[in-house]
């Protein structure tokens, strides 16, 4: 037998140490080690034993093409790059509740040419079968399994013969080997690899769900991302409809697409024209408050809603309330108004809200956060016509964006008529608009034309 050692495993980043630490000296996060006992030798789980592999000179590898799975959702195709590979291992992560399980369910519920085998850890199939039976699909080519042993999860594997294998969730299968608990360092590591070693010997992609720690990140080692082919990231807040559907590590594709889901009644429905769908109704009613500003996620422009209430400080402090932005973005950029445009925003409340409840990272949102405050400050509303986009520098100056000419492209195929960029940003750009473009160099210069 053998013989078994102890070691103390960081359960935030995976570092080890001979003896118990208070402070992980590789993410610096306080009391995360636990004691983990692990054979110092054993033999690896492999299906089919291994193949004998030979050098090959890089000169005489003939480059073929990945073959690809058409899944039915042509928004997870577009952020797996083209669909899923044939022998990938995909890492699907989202807090709870977000819809992880619902996406994969529906997905492999519409397939109807692979036999597909879901693992599940945490729901019975009982569950399974309600959640199938409210997507309203049905197929004979899913079989359901509710097992956390590694070992009999290959053995049913062998003797199924899948198309497409997912397991929900990784941090529930657990090697009998191991002394360890399910979900802890070791035995999400072990069990990834024996996935992973089963996924390129037999070519059949396998999909894990992982869940996501209160730091908003994958739970469990970060080798665990080294491991897997793809990582997709599913978020969103689960008090709105939208779900975004990110690529953090695709080793197939580019990771700059996303996927927009609506939630509705019978599960996630994709959004073809998300700018639509985050704009208000109501549009042609003017109110104070209100921009339109074009965003970009990944490679992909849409417009988005900016609204702002600026209002006289009631409680003595000025109070600063952002939701779907970063706050000291916001507080740089009424420091510059303040400083730059002479604006006295010091002694009054400011309340910030991207519409659709989605969170923009994106600095040319800039533009849309200073033309809504401002435009709350005066009371006077804003043309329901006019769109813009550009990073606000601390001299006051406007910057270039990225994909300029993608977001003026998109703000002209809904309909708006005039668009604020920054001053030199379309140089190069060969391609005419039919939409007014108005180039500013200088805050001053947009307040004036948007406020005169």
């Amino acid at each position: 037998m053998a013989k078994l050692k102890t070691v103390y495993v960081c359960s935030n980043c995976g570092y080890d140490s001979a003896k118990w630490l208070g402070q992980c000296p590789s993410c610096h996060e306080w009391n995360t080690f636990a004691e983990e006992k692990i054979p110092q030798k054993g033999k690896g789980l492999s299906l089919n034993g291994g193949s004998q592999s030979q050098p090959i000179k890089l000169t005489e590898i003939q480059p073929l093409e990945e073959p690809r799975i058409h899944l039915p959702s042509e928004e997870l195709n577009r952020v797996l790059g083209g669909g899923l590979v044939a022998g990938s291992l995909t890492l699907l992560g989202g807090e709870p509740g977000i819809g992880k399980s619902t996406l994969l369910l529906q997905n492999i519920l519409s397939i109807r040419q692979r036999r597909i085998l879901y693992i599940s850890g945490e729901e019975s199939a009982t569950q399974l079968k309600l959640r199938a039976d409210r997507l309203g699909k049905v197929s004979e080519n899913t079989l359901i399994l509710c097992e956390t042993s590694l070992d009999r999860i290959l053995t049913h594997i062998e003797k199924v013969k899948p198309g497409i294998v997912v397991v929900d969730s990784i941090q529930t299968i657990y090697n009998p080997e191991l002394e360890s608990a399910a979900g802890s360092v070791s035995q999400v590591r072990e069990c990834a690899t024996a996935l992973l070693r089963y996924a390129k010997e037999s070519g059949v992609p396998v999909i894990l769900v992982g869940h996501i720690n209160k730091e908003g990140v994958i739970a469990g080692p970060k080798v665990l991302e080294h491991i897997v082919d793809t990582v997709l990231q599913f978020e969103g807040d689960r008090q709105y409809l939208y779900r975004l559907l990110r690529s953090i590590k695709n080793r197939f594709g580019s990771t700059s697409e996303i996927g927009i889901y609506e939630m509705v009644e019978k599960g996630l429905r994709e959004v073809a024209n998300p700018s639509e769908m985050l704009l208000s109704d109501n549009r042609e009613e003017e109110m104070s408050g209100i921009a339109i500003g074009v965003t970009l996620e990944g490679i992909r422009p849409f417009l988005v809603e900016v609204q702002a209430l600026v209002s006289s400080a009631a409680y003595g402090t000025p109070q600063r309330s952002v939701t779907g932005f970063d706050q000291r973005r916001l507080n740089m950029l009424l420091a510059v108004l303040e400083k730059r445009a002479k604006f006295r925003l010091g002694q009054k409340d400011v309340f910030l809200n991207i519409a659709g409840g989605i969170k923009v990272s994106d600095p040319s949102l800039d533009l849309a956060v200073v033309a809504s405050v401002m435009s709350s400050n005066f009371d006077i509303p804003l043309p329901s016509d006019v769109v813009m986009a550009g990073e606000v520098g601390l001299s006051g100056e406007i910057r270039t964006v990225t994909r300029i000419e993608h977001r003026v492209a998109e703000a002209e195929k809904l309909g708006f008529r005039r668009i604020y960029v920054p001053k030199g940003n379309l140089k190069g750009v060969s391609r005419k608009f039919k939409i007014e473009i108005k180039e500013v160099g200088k805050i001053e210069e947009l307040l004036a034309s948007l406020f005169s």
